[in-house]
């Protein structure tokens, strides 16, 4: 039988699963209930109030409104999304409006096949494993029953205050009279017009790129690499503009583009915007980057007297450290970035934001900008593979720890503690991990020249064994 419980899982970032193999409607129902669980049993007496969000994909809707009811059949009431929205949006409604918890319907940068859901916790953030493994617990435990009294569903706008949120967040004065011209690409996904209209009343012209609802991708993932970003590339050739910004499918991840279609990788973009609230808006704080996060960050840090956190991947290990010590900004190597001030997680639209109001502060296109940051801090490739397992493959078992050496280079030292990552004698490193939501191993690689970044991802397909 197809979805049975042990499949329901928790990764990197909530459950995902394939649409109607085992996400079906019976599971994501199985799911809320035991989310339904945990809570009540989190608020003892009280009454348990969530929100619940969807994006664009296909169905989630229709998800969104099962797990609501679901919800409201144990006692909760819920604010159910009105529209499709971005992830950050639903994580600021459940801090804004002091709520229990909060579900987003969303398999966020996965093929258009998935979907899947998110926990988000009181404070905004991604819910932990002490969470999730509980849910898991749960969902194998007989019902306890309905309670005596259902709660409500209502549907509501919950974008209205994530929009006046931002508006005030950014400093819109600097912004008002810039005239750039900036590109934003949706990917289809449900960060359509958010950034629009946080920039009202300012002279800026936005133009959007696949701004259409299309669960299908077009075929591609709705994911910010420079692989699914063709068209980006063309109109960037084509025309000229000052930036351009790529959401992913729930708009919590960002990438970006300079000059005449420069892609700067969401690592470079992350060390941006650190001095950009260091150096321009006066900020102060921490910094974290994942075990996969470049070398860059550790330049910066060490120049700027910075206190450099390191995690696992996963953004819900940066919400933690942002919620226990005084972060200022915290990034995952595929685009997530959390801001000091905020909700302790990932926003697009807000990192595109401030990348926009950088440009203001330094009256400096993004490509200048960009050049000043690698002239002083370095120039760093970083490179990411994914190898799709087959079951042959998944079941291999590898001892990364033996290899010694690569393409001549003394491996001095390695990290396990979330993979496996290999750094070498001059710097550059090769790491192994695979993947928390997809049957894929992940090979990441980071030197100070393309062509060995590149050679360095080979050697590691090689080790595989694909």
């Amino acid at each position: 039988m197809r979805g049975i419980t042990q499949e329901i899982k928790f990764g990197t970032d909530g459950w995902r699963g394939i649409i109607s193999d085992n996400f079906t409607f019976a599971n994501v129902r199985r799911v809320a209930r035991a989310i339904a669980d945990y809570y009540n049993g989190q608020v003892g007496n009280g009454k348990a109030k969530m929100a619940v969000g969807y994006d664009t994909r296909f169905l989630s809707d229709k998800y969104a409104q099962a797990v609501a009811e679901v919800l409201a059949n144990n006692g909760i009431d819920v604010i159910l999304s009105d529209r499709a929205i971005p992830t950050p949006a639903l994580s600021f409604a459940v801090r804004h409006k002091k709520l229990t918890s909060g579900v987003m319907i969303t398999a966020s940068h996965n093929p258009a096949s998935y979907n899947g859901i998110k926990i988000k916790t009181a404070s905004g953030g991604a819910a932990g494993v002490d969470v999730t493994n509980e849910v898991e617990r749960l969902l194998s435990r007989p019902h306890t029953g309905k309670p005596a009294k259902k709660g409500r569903i209502m549907k509501a706008d919950l974008t209205r205050d994530y929009v006046k949120f931002l508006r005030g967040y950014i400093d819109l004065k600097k912004l008002k009279n810039a005239k750039f011209r900036v590109l934003v690409d949706v990917m289809h996904g449900s960060g359509n017009g958010f950034i629009a209209e946080v920039l009202k009343g300012t002279k800026i012209k936005l133009e959007f790129l696949r701004q259409d609802a299309n669960p299908s991708f077009e075929g591609l993932r709705p994911e910010p690499v420079l692989e699914n970003l063709g068209q980006t590339v063309a109109r960037m050739k084509k025309e000229k503009f000052d930036l351009a910004l790529v959401l992913d499918g729930d708009a919590d991840r960002i990438a970006a583009f300079a000059g005449r279609g420069e892609f700067i990788y969401p690592q470079k973009v992350l060390g941006l915007l650190t001095l950009h609230l260091i150096q321009d808006r006066k900020m102060s704080g921490g910094i974290v980057k994942t075990i996969v996060g470049t070398n860059l960050m550790d330049n910066l840090a060490k120049d700027l007297g910075l206190k450099l956190y390191e995690t696992p991947v996963g953004f819900k290990y940066i919400s933690e450290l942002m919620q226990e010590k005084d972060i200022l900004v915290g990034g995952e190597e595929a685009g997530g970035m959390g801001f000091k001030d905020y909700i302790p997680e990932r926003d697009g639209s807000l990192a595109g934001l401030l990348l926009l109001e950088m440009m203001c502060y330094r009256k400096s296109p993004m490509i200048k900008i960009l050049r000043g940051m690698e002239a002083h801090y370095g120039k760093y490739y970083y490179v990411r593979k994914d190898l799709k397992l087959q079951a042959q493959h998944a079941q291999k078992s590898i001892d990364f720890r033996k290899i010694k050496s690569i393409l001549g280079k003394k491996v001095v030292k390695i990290k396990d503690y979330d993979g496996t990552k290999l750094i070498c004698e001059d710097g550059s490193w090769l790491m192994f991990r695979a993947s928390g939501t997809e049957p894929i191993m992940r090979i990441y690689a980071e030197s100070k020249a393309l062509s060995k970044s590149k050679k360095l991802l080979e050697f590691g397909r090689k080790i595989i064994g694909l």
